[in-house]
């Protein structure tokens, strides 16, 4: 009897709601003959679907359908608007409180699951350790991605790692860390852990879960409690036979914070800069393959120039650091923004000193040199092995040799080479050959430097073992006077050029790079592994 007296009430009940259903202005559903999804159904936290007697049911893409008992309750109010702003498009179905009931039954059966914060991580401190030690900590928290992202992240800050690579094989995936430019292995996962970390990492990159066969780029937030810090970090998803590599790089706000005077120029190139930087108008130039430190010299020129008095606009692929000041843009391809159209859109905004980029085709170039030309002091990069190379570049993309000649200032190459570490460099003894070399390169330069003896790399707990900390530029630089204007109208090959630039004194990276061997700031090693004595 009580189980019938239950049935007629139910009744009762789902009847009542058909009726309200009318005054609401919501369909009637009866919970008992739908099928609840549970993705769906996590969309709503279970205390707040309990509390205010609300849930999903099910979706399709960002199509959700709700069922609720009472639609003018406030705090239902603020859950359904809390939904809109997450971008769902809702269906809002009448529900008795009975069936809601039983729909909360099902919270049970969602499996434990993260909650995942797009676009941010949090980790409490930057950890020193080295190599083996990250390894180690890694390897304790086995299966939990959170962790181990948070672990990765804590110590890659730590020591100044710019790079992670998560690389997978057949049965596993290899971790590898950039530290001052050059990858080091920190050991392999199993595949079942790279998994977890490959959706976690494209989770907080806001990057598609299901494409597997394209190449996908994103960034997050990693926030420091610590010091309420935020650094960003860029993704590359790449796929291959075994899986997705995936690549973070972090972007140290070292790099942003590193000033003119420190990047390593040759007094006499420092000086010529900034002599460049306080004329109003023209264009400077750095060359160099990628990764080479075109883009950190170029923000230490924008700081020592940027002030209240003036307008600096950049247009950057993508923005990598964020310059108090400075108005930054990006471009945006797939939206047909790019360096070309972008920059004629800055030139509208009258600005006194522009950044762009990267020049990759003629109508960035014509543009870039024009701004040069009429009022803009402009900078900008070319992928170019040395600095002579810049003129042949720029003639090779269809620009016109007698407005190249006066539209730059300078051309600057670089290159990044890895320090020696102080605590534990050794002296050592030239051997004949890299003494025949430096005497060689270095003839008619009139520096002081001993020819007898240099450095070399030995590695210690400070430097992970490596031998080295930290990173310098090795450079080279000409200024287009009246001689190099002259020869640049004659459409010259490199060879003239880098011939008449030394005329003025110019030396070369390499040149560069071996005094700063014999002065112990690098290694002879280091040095030909980043540049070529034949330059």
């Amino acid at each position: 009897m009580p189980e019938l007296i239950k049935e007629l009430q139910k009744k009762e009940e789902e009847e009542l709601v058909k009726i309200l259903s009318k005054k609401y202005g919501l369909p009637y559903i009866n919970l008992e003959k739908i099928t609840i999804e549970l993705d769906a159904l996590k969309t709503i936290p279970e205390k707040d679907a309990r509390e205010n007697f609300i849930a999903a049911l099910q979706s399709t893409g960002k199509k959700l359908q709700v069922a609720v008992a009472n639609p003018n309750i406030k705090s239902v109010q603020r859950i359904i608007e809390n939904l809109k702003k997450q971008n769902y498009e809702l269906k809002l179905y009448l529900a008795s409180k009975s069936g809601l009931g039983k729909v909360f039954l099902k919270y049970k059966e969602i499996p434990p699951f993260e909650e995942i914060k797009p676009g941010i991580v949090e980790i409490k401190s930057a950890q020193k350790s080295n190599l083996k030690g990250i390894y180690k900590e890694i390897s304790k928290e086995n299966k939990n991605a959170t962790l181990v992202i948070e672990t990765l992240l804590s110590f890659s800050i730590g020591i100044n790692a710019s790079d992670i690579h998560i690389e997978p094989f057949e049965d596993g995936a290899r971790l590898r860390l950039r530290l001052d430019g050059v990858l080091n292995d920190l050991g392999n996962i199993p595949l079942e852990l790279y998994k977890i970390l490959l959706s976690r990492i494209k989770l907080l990159s806001e990057t598609k879960l299901n494409i597997h066969n394209k190449p996908q780029d994103g960034r997050f937030t990693i926030r420091i409690k610590k010091n309420n810090e935020d650094i960003e970090a860029r993704t590359s998803i790449l796929p291959g036979p075994y899986g997705e590599s995936a690549a973070m790089r972090i972007l140290l706000p070292q790099t942003i914070e590193m000033k003119m005077e420190n990047l390593g120029m040759q007094q006499e190139i420092l000086l010529m800069a900034e002599r460049e930087l306080k004329k109003p108008n023209g264009m400077i130039i750095t060359t160099g393959p990628t990764g080479s430190g075109k883009t950190t010299t170029l923000y230490a020129f924008l700081k020592k120039v940027a002030s209240s008095k003036i307008k600096v606009i950049t247009i950057e692929d993508p923005i990598e650091y964020h310059l108090a000041g400075i108005s930054q843009t990006q471009i945006e391809p797939d939206k047909g923004y790019n360096f070309s159209n972008g920059l004629k859109s800055i030139l509208r905004q009258d600005p006194d000193v522009i950044l762009v980029g990267e020049i990759r085709d003629y109508e960035t170039a014509s543009t870039a040199i024009h701004a040069a030309l009429t009022g803009q002091l402009v900078f900008s990069t070319l992928h170019t092995n040395n600095a002579a190379g810049t003129i042949p570049r720029l003639i090779d993309l269809g620009v016109k040799p007698n407005i190249i000649a006066p539209a730059i200032n300078v051309a600057i190459a670089q290159r990044l080479v890895r320090k020696l570490c102080e605590n534990c460099k050794k002296e050592t003894k030239l051997s004949p050959e890299e003494e025949k070399i430096i005497k060689e390169k270095l003839k008619g330069i009139k520096k002081n430097f001993q020819t007898q003896k240099a450095w070399k790399a030995v590695g210690c707990p400070k430097c992970n073992l490596t031998g080295y900390e930290g990173r310098t530029g090795i450079f080279e630089a000409f200024l287009v006077n009246d001689e190099i204007e002259k020869l640049i109208l004659k459409n010259p090959a490199e060879a003239e050029i880098k011939k008449t630039a030394k005329k003025q004194g110019m030396l070369t990276i390499y040149q560069d790079g071996l005094l700063k061997v014999l002065k112990g700031i690098t290694s002879f090693d280091e040095l030909n592994r980043v540049a070529s004595s034949e330059d």
